[in-house]
């Protein structure tokens, strides 16, 4: 039995495993903290595919394979065992999630550079807020009051910088190419 994928769905697939293959190797290469293209591919995954559990799976798929090399190959030696899950995974998980509603209901389809500067920095501060917010929550490092949690925003001030200069480069370097190669007919996916 032969399996019929057209080219639409081949194309689909391959913009997919590319976007999964870039947010996990600049998760996994040497990288300013946070300096990576996950939120990038998050936006992207929101603002083109139709399908919405592939615009959610793409970037939650390069979070989880990453976290599985991150926490038991490169941070194995910290763990007691095998991590499926970092803790406080689901603060981020949740940043991932807004990030492709960010790129779901922005404007940054229509190849305005301004909407998507915006749409980068705005996922890039909805990160931030929910994360250092994780990262306070029951954290005996930070008093649970509010000058803990002003305190945890601050200390993520660094990441939220990195974060933020990384999601618009990368943003614009993948919605760039996209729009790039879309003009051509051979490679126009029409909003997959």
């Amino acid at each position: 039995m032969q399996l019929y994928l057209d080219t639409t769905m081949k194309k689909e697939i391959a913009l997919a495993l590319t976007l999964i293959t870039l947010a996990i190797s600049t998760r996994l290469l040497p990288h300013w903290p946070n300096f990576t293209a996950l939120g990038a591919a998050a936006l992207f995954s929101g603002a083109f595919y139709k399908r919405k559990s592939l615009a959610y799976i793409i970037p939650l798929a390069a979070l989880f394979l990453s976290d599985l090399i991150i926490n038991n190959v490169i941070y194995g030696a910290f763990y007691p065992g095998f991590q499926f899950l970092s803790e406080g995974f689901y603060f981020m998980y949740l940043g991932i999630i807004l990030t492709v509603l960010v790129g779901r209901y922005a404007a940054i389809s229509k190849g305005k550079p301004l909407n998507l500067a915006l749409a980068a920095l705005s996922s890039s501060l909805l990160f931030y807020f929910i994360t250092n917010f994780g990262a306070w929550l029951g954290n005996p490092v930070y008093p649970q009051n509010f000058l803990g949690l002003v305190s945890s925003y601050f200390a993520g001030l660094p990441f939220l910088i990195n974060g933020s200069a990384a999601s618009i480069i990368y943003a614009f370097g993948i919605f760039g190419a996209y729009w790039y190669f879309s003009k051509d007919s051979a490679f126009s996916m029409k909003s997959v």
